[in-house]
């Protein structure tokens, strides 16, 4: 079915679909942190009801972990917010090794 004809189906059922133009998304559970780099977010509504859909590359954080700041973590702080070495391991310092509140801080700058 080409695209056309599938948004004219899904209009005629009452779903609307919205591309979200997000940089990073973090889910947060009672002991893991899910960071998605590189998200492709679509807000689907379906009569009312909106659901979301993420799709990127997935890094779990655990929360319970002793603070343990590894290469990969720098990196990757690196990465999302474009900052040196020194400010990503000394972010991570500061946020006792959570990945996604290092990224935010460092964002919120």
């Amino acid at each position: 079915m080409n695209p056309r004809e599938m948004q004219k189906a899904m209009k005629r059922l009452g779903i609307r679909q919205e591309e979200i133009e997000a940089e990073l998304v973090i889910i947060k559970t009672s002991n893991k942190d899910l960071v998605i780099n590189n998200p492709h977010v679509s807000k689907v509504n379906m009569m009312g009801q909106e659901t979301f859909q993420v799709v990127g590359d997935v890094v779990e954080v655990d929360k319970n972990r002793v603070a343990e700041i590894n290469e990969d973590d720098i990196l990757t702080v690196m990465e999302q917010t474009s900052c040196t070495k020194q400010e990503a391991s000394g972010a991570l310092e500061e946020s006792n090794g959570n990945l996604a509140e290092a990224i935010l801080r460092l964002q919120n700058r």
